[in-house]
């Protein structure tokens, strides 16, 4: 993805952080299972194709070192975002925030997520609202899968 990205960089976009029960989405046990005990790298790579599934463009996972906080740039619906995923066994703190702020901002994209097959700490939520980061949590990742699942993919995107 090009990192001059000019052209939609004034565009406002809010992203809603979805909060669901997991319970509701249709994916099984031992899916969730491998997911949680993937290494860090493969969970980028899962997420990516979670992304292409759901009809994200352009979605190149960045080079590990050197990455400046994003693991994934990509696009849809000409709003591009810059993604950092974190495969963890406790909660998302403030730094995962922060990283993608950054990344964001050196990558010219319009929104910053931060992508976990976990949940985020208070600190994490109140620092995403602050700077405008959307937080797709385990229920987001589910709903993904679930909807990757059923050949469905209007569930998340950018909102006006």
């Amino acid at each position: 993805m090009e990192k001059n990205n000019k052209l939609y960089s004034r565009t406002k976009v809010r992203v809603k952080n979805v909060e669901e029960p997991a319970h509701e989405y249709e994916c099984p046990d031992e899916l969730i299972g491998s997911i949680d005990a993937m290494e860090g790298y493969e969970f980028e790579r899962l997420c990516a194709r979670l992304l292409e599934a759901n009809r994200y463009k352009k979605v190149e996972v960045t080079s590990g070192s050197g990455d400046q906080g994003v693991d994934i740039l990509c696009e849809k619906d000409r709003v591009t975002y810059a993604i950092q995923c974190k495969r963890y066994d406790s909660l998302v703190g403030n730094k995962a925030v922060q990283e993608v702020t950054a990344g964001r901002q050196f990558y010219h994209c319009n929104v910053g997520v931060v992508m976990t097959n976990s949940d985020f700490t208070a600190s994490a939520k109140e620092l995403a609202e602050a700077t405008g980061v959307a937080l797709w949590g385990r229920d987001v990742v589910l709903r993904m899968l679930s909807a990757m699942n059923k050949g469905s993919s209007s569930f998340i995107q950018a909102g006006e």
